[in-house]
C-alpha cells in the first residue's frame, strides 16, 4: 500500500496518473498547500523540501517500508517497481530517451511554467504591472521556447520517447492550462494532439479527479495565505 501525501497540483498530478496507471493501491492524504500543512513536522520527516507529493511505500519489493519525496525521483521508482513505463537497463536506448525527457520537464517545464504563471497572475495580487513586466516577459518567452521544443520533438511522433511513458506522464500535467503561461495551444498542434491523447486515457481522467475539488485556487490569496505560499513563512523555518 502507498501512503500518498500530495495537492492537486502539476506536481502532484505526475504521481497521481503513474499510480493509477499501475494500478497500485494508494491512500491519499491531503496536504493543504494554502493553509501550511507542508510546514508541519510530520510532513517534514517526509519530505524535509517542505514540498508535495511525499510517499510512503509500506510494501516495497525488499526491506522496510521506503520514505520518498521528489516527484521525478518517486515516478523512476514507482515504474521500475512494476516493470513499465520506463525501459530497463537491456534497453540503454530507450531508457536514456526517456530520462532525458523527464530531467527536462524537471529542470526547465516544471521551474519555468511555474514562474511563467508567478508572475501572470500571483504576483499581481501584490505589484503593479510595470514592476512585473519583466518577469512576466522573461518567462513567458522561455515557456513558448519549451513549448516549442515540445511540439518540434512531437512530430511525427505519438508520444516523447516512442512509447507512453513517465515522460509523458511528468510533461502532461504542467501542460494543461497553457493560457497561465501565455501559450495558444494551437499555436503548437503537435503539443496539442498530444496532450488530447494523454488525457483521454481512462487512468489519467481518475488522476486529475483527486483532491480537485479541494485543491481549486482562490482568485486571491488573503495575507496569511500570501505569507504561506509565496512570503516570509517559506523562508523562516
Amino acid at each position: 500500500m502507498i501512503d500518498l501525501y500530495t495537492w492537486a497540483t502539476p506536481n502532484g498530478h505526475k504521481v497521481h496518473i503513474l499510480l493509477e496507471e499501475l494500478g497500485l493501491p494508494y491512500t491519499v492524504f491531503p496536504i493543504n498547500i494554502r493553509a501550511g500543512e507542508q510546514f508541519e513536522e510530520s510532513f517534514l520527516e517526509i519530505s524535509p523540501n517542505n514540498r508535495i507529493p511525499a510517499m510512503i511505500d509500506r510494501d516495497p519489493v525488499k526491506g522496510d517500508q521506503i520514505t520518498m519525496f521528489e516527484s521525478g525521483a518517486m515516478l523512476i521508482y514507482l515504474a521500475e517497481k512494476l516493470g513499465r513505463f520506463l525501459p530497463g537497463l537491456e534497453n540503454p536506448k530507450g531508457r536514456s530517451e526517456v530520462m532525458q525527457w523527464l530531467m527536462w520537464q524537471m529542470g526547465g517545464i516544471g521551474p519555468m511554467f511555474g514562474q511563467a504563471s508567478h508572475f501572470r497572475e500571483y504576483a499581481r495580487e501584490r505589484e503593479s504591472l510595470d514592476r512585473l513586466q519583466y518577469g512576466i516577459d522573461r518567462y513567458t518567452n522561455e515557456s513558448h521556447r519549451l513549448y516549442r521544443v515540445l511540439d518540434k520533438r512531437l512530430d511525427k511522433r505519438d508520444y516523447l520517447a516512442g512509447e507512453y511513458s513517465i515522460a509523458d506522464i511528468a510533461v502532461w500535467p504542467w501542460c494543461r492550462e497553457p493560457g497561465r503561461r501565455g501559450v495558444d495551444p494551437n499555436d503548437f498542434p503537435n503539443v496539442r494532439d498530444w496532450f488530447d491523447r494523454v488525457a483521454d486515457r481512462p487512468a489519467v481522467k481518475r488522476a486529475t479527479k483527486v483532491l480537485s475539488k479541494e485543491s481549486v485556487r482562490p482568485t486571491k490569496h488573503d495575507d496569511e495565505a500570501w505569507s504561506i505560499m509565496f512570503g516570509d513563512k517559506q523562508f523562516n523555518r
